[in-house]
C-alpha cells in the first residue's frame, strides 16, 4: 500500500524507519519530512495542516493511508476532513477525530473527561481571565509548588511549576491577562502538585480494543539535574525500569481500561494512539496529561522495541481488529539522546553542518530537526537529532548512545550527559 506520513521530526522520521521494513508498504511519503526520511522515502514539501494540499497530495498519488505524526492536524480536524469527504472518505487515518483529540487539545476538557470516569488524576480549577481573583483565591488553597497549565497547545512549553505564591499569581495573570502563551492561555488549568516520578504509558486502540506498547520515561527540561526550561524532550528510556509487574497491573485497570471505556461511553471516536502521562505517587499512578499521538522523543526508544510489522498494526486499527494482533516486544533496553542546536529551547541560530554520521556504529541516529541543503545535512530546528541505542540494561544502552555522539559534530551542538540519572 502507499502511505503518507504527516510531520517532520524525530517521531516521523522513526515511523518512516518501521513502516518501510513493512513488504506491505510499497511507497512511503512524508510531508514534509527531513533529512532522515529523504533517504528512506519521499518527501513532499506542504504544511501538515494544509488539509486542501494534503488531499491534492493523496488523491494525486493514490495514498491509501495516512499517518499523522504531530497533535495539531489532529486538533484542527484531520480525520473529519477526510471522512466528510467522499474522496477521501476510503483513506485510514491513523489519529482520533476532532472531538477526542481535545484530550490534548484542552486541558479542562482532559480534567473534566478523567473525573468524569473516575481515572486518578490531581485535583483543579480552570481560570479566564474574568475570574482571575477566584484563581488567586484557589492557590492559597493549594500547597506549593503551584502548577499552572495553558488550556490550549504550547507546543510543550505550556506548563509552568512554582514555588511562590505570589510569583504564581504573577503568572496566573500573565497568562489569562497579558497572553502569555497567546490564545492557548485563554484559560487556564491550576492543580495540585503530585509529588513523585513521571512515565509515559502508550496504548493503540482501534475504538474498541486496545494493545499497551512499552512505558517510557522523557526528560523534558533542558539542564542536567532536570533544571532549567522545558524542552520538548532531551532523551528518554525505555522500559521504564520502576515500573514493576504489579504497577503495570495498575496502569491497566485504573487509567487504560477506564480511559478506552470512556471514549466509547462518550461517543468519541478514537482509532490510534493515546499517550498517557502519569505519575507514580507512592505505589500508584496518577494522570498528569494525555496526549493524542506519539511522544517525542519517546517513539524514538517504544518504536524500535516494537517486533511487530507496524503497517499490520495500523491495518487492525483501521478495520477494529487490533484484538487479532499479538504485540512483541523486544526484551532489551532502549534509549535516546537528544542533540539539540545551542540556545535552544530559546532562540538559536539554524543551518550548520552535521558531520560524522557515516562513523556511526551500532546505533540508530533519527534525524528531527535536520534537512538537506546543497548536498549536506545541516540543523533546520532546536531538536536536531535523537541517537538510540539498545542494550541488556539501560545503562549499557546509554553508554553506546553518548559513545556514537562523540563522533557527531555541529556547531553549538548541546546535549544532556545524564539521561537515565534518576534511574
Amino acid at each position: 500500500m502507499t502511505i503518507l506520513i504527516l510531520g517532520s521530526g524525530g517521531r516521523e522520521h522513526t515511523f518512516a524507519w518501521k513502516l518501510v521494513q513493512s513488504p506491505l508498504c510499497q511507497k512511503l511519503f512524508v510531508a514534509p519530512g527531513n533529512s532522515g526520511t529523504a533517504d528512506i522515502a519521499e518527501n513532499i514539501d506542504l504544511s501538515v495542516t494544509d488539509f486542501d494540499a494534503i488531499k491534492t497530495l493523496v488523491l494525486e498519488k493514490q495514498i491509501d493511508m495516512v499517518v499523522v505524526g504531530p497533535e495539531d492536524p489532529l486538533v484542527l480536524g484531520i480525520h473529519d476532513f477526510f471522512l466528510n469527504d467522499s474522496d477521501l472518505k476510503h483513506v485510514a487515518v491513523i489519529g482520533p477525530q476532532k472531538a477526542a483529540a481535545q484530550l490534548e487539545g484542552s486541558k479542562e476538557f482532559a480534567k473534566e473527561f478523567l473525573f468524569r470516569h473516575n481515572i486518578p488524576t490531581a485535583a483543579y480549577q480552570s481560570f479566564d481571565a474574568s475570574s482571575l481573583e477566584a484563581g488567586y483565591n484557589f492557590l492559597e488553597t493549594l500547597s506549593p509548588p503551584y502548577v499552572l497549565k495553558a488550556d490550549g497547545l504550547a507546543a510543550g512549553k505550556g506548563v509552568l511549576i512554582l514555588n511562590e505564591l505570589d510569583e504564581a499569581k504573577a503568572e496566573l495573570k500573565s497568562m489569562l491577562v497579558d497572553a502569555k502563551f497567546g490564545a492557548a492561555s485563554t484559560k487556564v488549568v491550576v492543580e495540585e502538585f503530585l509529588d513523585g516520578i513521571e512515565l509515559s504509558c502508550f496504548v493503540l486502540t482501534d475504538g474498541k480494543h486496545y494493545q499497551i506498547l512499552p512505558t517510557a520515561k522523557d526528560y523534558k527540561r533542558i539542564g542536567e539535574g532536570d533544571t532549567g526550561l522545558n524542552t520538548g524532550g532531551m532523551g528518554a528510556v525505555s522500559p521504564v525500569p520502576f515500573a514493576t509487574e504489579s504497577f503495570l497491573q495498575k496502569i491497566e485497570e485504573r487509567v487504560v481500561k477506564p480511559t478506552v471505556a470512556g471514549l466509547q461511553k462518550d461517543g468519541l471516536d478514537y482509532k490510534g494512539f493515546i499517550f498517557i502521562g502519569l505519575i507514580k505517587v507512592g505505589d500508584n499512578p496518577k494522570v498528569i496529561e494525555y496526549n493524542v499521538r506519539m511522544g517525542d522523543p519517546e517513539t524514538e526508544v517504544v518504536l524500535p522495541r516494537l517486533k511487530n510489522d507496524l503497517v499490520e498494526i495500523f491495518q487492525a486499527i483501521a478495520n477494529q481488529k487490533l484484538d487479532k494482533i499479538k504485540i512483541e516486544i523486544d526484551e532489551r533496553a532502549a534509549t535516546t539522546v537528544m542533540l539539540v542546536s545551542g540556545g535552544y529551547p530559546e532562540a538559536y541560530e539554524k543551518g550548520k553542518e552535521i558531520t560524522g554520521l557515516l562513523n556511526l556504529t551500532d546505533v540508530l541516529p533519527f534525524h528531527a530537526g535536520a534537512i538537506i541543503n546543497d548536498g549536506k545535512v545541516v540543523t533546520s530546528g532546536g531538536r536536531v537529532m535523537a541517537i538510540t541505542s539498545f542494550g541488556d540494561t539501560y545503562q549499557e544502552a546509554i553508554k553506546k548512545s553518548y559513545q556514537n555522539i562523540e563522533k557527531l559534530h555541529f556547531d553549538k551542538m548541546y546535549y544532556r550527559k545524564d539521561i537515565g540519572f534518576d534511574l
